[in-house]
């Protein structure tokens, strides 16, 4: 396993980061000890979760996969300095998570006890700001169809993240939290973030995670470079488009269990002819090269210069075996040439 320095932290992390958002819902706390466990025996350090996990959302099973995984520190407390660990302060919008109201240091005060509490731990690694208060392009809403710039307040925006940013520097303070970071973010905000920092002579983020795969590459290489210039970690999340990339979802397929059959899904933009055939050229090279379409996808995401560390899950201990079997994988130079020329064809994700 290889591991890289998250940003501007004092902290080693290995090329995988295991995900969590399905331990709740598709998975039980069997699953995710099982996981856990192999994850763990391959060399992967990194775990990231969320307060708002498991998804879909809802308020029956808000907060669940931090209980589950504050089950599994509780009967592995020797372990818990061995891991890396990741949750994030849900943004506004979801009524039974105060009030649907935006991420301010109140909240963050209020968010972080509770995640304590789930976790069962007495800190987190990195804490990290799961969408901004501003309405942006994230989760799939993009220019020209996502967020109208020209109807935020910059100002507001700035006063608003002051105020945040003190909700952190007390959060790090007291030595609830170790580190912070960003997730679906734009660069104006990275920038903002950077610029308010250094006003307020408090630490810098040390990580983004954003949505990012050879359907969604839009952060390549803009907001990437800007990540890799200033020291912030690049986190992808989602690297096998929700699972299209996988290839199950082909021909309006539905396999049993799998996370399109759920009521509410992510990615909806992706169910179209121009990511089916994208996806099919991805198989086309994956059996070319003979290995499978999901573990291209991986082996691609991890090349990409500037990632530090990728977001995988699964739903089964086999599924991760051979998504953390991908990062054993180096693409040769002539098959990166023929899935940037799908990428070219195909430059999905705007």
């Amino acid at each position: 396993m290889k591991f890289n320095r998250l940003g501007n932290s004092d902290l080693q992390v290995s090329d995988i980061c295991l995900g969590t958002m399905t331990w709740g819902i598709q998975n039980t706390q069997q699953d995710a000890d099982e996981q856990i466990a192999y994850a763990l025996d391959k060399g992967v350090n990194f775990l990231d979760t969320a307060e708002m996990y498991p998804v879909p959302p809802n308020v029956d099973t808000y907060g669940d996969t931090e209980r589950i995984i504050g089950n599994w520190i509780s009967r592995n407390e020797a372990k818990r300095s061995d891991i890396v660990l990741m949750t994030k302060i849900a943004g506004s919008g979801l009524k039974y998570i105060r009030n649907a109201g935006p991420i301010t240091a109140d909240a963050i005060a209020n968010a972080l006890t509770y995640s304590l509490e789930r976790l069962k731990t007495d800190y987190i690694d990195v804490y990290q700001l799961h969408w901004p208060n501003r309405v942006t392009p994230h989760f799939g809403k993009h220019w020209p169809d996502g967020a109208d710039p020209t109807k935020t307040s910059r100002e507001k925006e700035l006063d608003g993240m002051r105020d945040i940013l003190l909700g952190i520097k007390r959060a790090l303070d007291e030595g609830k939290i170790r580190h912070w970071g960003l997730s679906d973010d734009t660069p104006w905000g990275i920038h903002a973030f950077l610029t308010l920092c250094k006003e307020l002579d408090m630490p810098l983020p040390v990580s983004i995670q954003n949505e990012f795969s050879l359907l969604h590459a839009k952060d390549w290489p803009y907001l990437i470079e800007m990540c890799e210039l200033e020291n912030i970690a690049y986190l992808p999340w989602s690297p096998l488009a929700t699972g299209m990339l996988s290839g199950k979802y082909q021909d309006g397929a539905r396999p049993e269990g799998s996370r399109w059959t759920l009521a509410q899904r992510m990615g909806l933009f992706r169910d179209k002819a121009p990511a089916q055939a994208a996806t099919a050229e991805y198989m086309k090279i994956a059996e070319n090269v003979g290995i499978t379409p999901s573990q291209l996808a991986l082996a691609w995401c991890k090349q990409v210069p500037g990632v530090t560390s990728t977001i995988i899950g699964a739903t089964t201990v086999p599924q991760l075996k051979e998504n953390i079997d991908a990062f054993d994988i180096s693409l040769s130079k002539e098959t990166l040439d023929d899935i940037h020329g799908v990428l070219r064809q195909y430059p999905l994700g705007f």
